[in-house]
């Protein structure tokens, strides 16, 4: 293949690379996006490499968005099991003390940050970045991106990243106990079987009767989902962003509940709906964009994150409000353009053809 066919063939690729560290770190607010470019390249090994793999997976063995945002409950567990060990560490940011809210001592983390810390990386990381990438693909949107060059690139970087932190954590942290490491081990293998075994094709099952609502109110849905999901934790008094601390004094036994509810409560509704005559890629958009949406306005509230290691100075109030302001023009920038691209015919990714969406395979949801 040539060279000029092979940018435009790996640009989805590439898309989601970046996109998945800008949203997860920068859009949320940890970082501003003045930051070191060797940290957006090291998050984007992490993050995108993670994603790359995942969607990867997903779309090679037929399956869709129940095995994607299961694996992408994996990420997140060895992320933070792992490769950062926040699951164990209270003091890995500057100023907060985020075992402290709901700690459970027979287990050595805190319920309420466990909870958010699987929402943040199952939905906001990792499926949000992949929804918004495939609606930009149009008709490459459930076919590979990735050779098995792109492949072993992809896993490479992830894997060096990882690994490195996983084990300048285990040397340098010694945050986790032996018992820990080997139970987030257990339940991350159990996750992944349960995963590997889902459906691969829900469009074989029987649909549900009625229609699915507008793709306006999916987007509504994550929304008010996304808020009640990212003011749970402002109202941690011991987190790093306790900005609704002091006003909603919410104990942490309720907060965690809370987060079950909202869990459950999101899963059934959106598994109900995509199971309805009418339910489109235009949906799925819809649920990512409106959980970017969430960190874009959250971000202004929340401070940048200061880790413990590597010890960096504060980001000046003026730049950190500036950076928000960027990349949330920059979000909702992205979410139009890739709202317009599903009003255009798709092109074939093989050909340079348009072809009808009529003439499309059935997609795994």
């Amino acid at each position: 293949m040539n060279q000029e066919a092979l940018l435009p063939r790996l640009a989805p690729a590439i898309g989601l690379f970046f996109l998945a560290p800008l949203t997860a770190e920068y859009l949320m607010g940890n970082a501003p996006i003045t930051d070191n470019v060797l940290k957006l390249l090291g998050l984007s090994c992490l993050y995108g490499g993670g994603a790359l793999l995942i969607r990867e997976f997903a779309r090679r063995t037929g399956r869709g968005w129940p095995a994607m945002m299961t694996l992408a409950l994996v990420y997140g567990l060895i992320e933070e099991a792992y490769v950062t060990q926040t699951l164990w560490d209270s003091n890995w940011v500057v100023g907060a003390h985020t075992l402290e809210y709901g700690f459970i001592p027979a287990l050595g983390l805190a319920g309420p940050w466990t909870l958010f810390m699987v929402g943040v990386h199952t939905a906001f990381s990792i499926s949000a970045p992949i929804a918004v990438a495939e609606t930009l693909a149009g008709a490459r949107r459930t076919t590979p991106w990735l050779g098995k060059v792109g492949l072993t690139i992809a896993g490479v970087m992830y894997a060096v990243v990882a690994l490195g932190s996983g084990i300048a954590q285990a040397v340098y942290g010694h945050h986790a106990s032996a018992l820990q490491l080997i139970g987030a081990a257990v339940v991350i293998a159990a996750i992944i079987v349960v995963g590997v075994r889902l459906p691969r094709r829900t469009t074989d099952l029987t649909p549900l009767p009625g229609r699915a609502p507008s793709p306006w109110v999916a987007g509504a849905l994550a929304m008010v989902a996304g808020a009640v999901f990212v003011l749970l934790y402002a109202v941690d008094p011991t987190g790093f962003t306790p900005w609704l601390a002091e006003a909603i004094p919410l104990p942490a036994w309720l907060s965690t509940i809370i987060y079950l509810a909202l869990f459950v409560t999101v899963a059934t509704v959106v598994v109900r709906w995509s199971h309805r005559a009418g339910w489109s890629q235009a949906h799925r958009l819809a649920l990512a964009g409106g959980a970017m949406l969430t960190y874009a306005w959250h971000s202004f509230p929340q401070r940048t994150i200061t880790p413990t290691v590597p010890r960096t100075p504060p980001t000046p109030l003026a730049e950190d409000l500036a950076s928000n302001a960027i990349l949330t023009a920059g979000a909702v920038a992205l979410l139009v353009v890739a709202a317009l691209r599903l009003r255009r015919p798709p092109v074939s990714g093989t050909a340079g053809t348009r072809q009808s969406p009529k003439q499309e395979a059935p997609e795994p949801q």
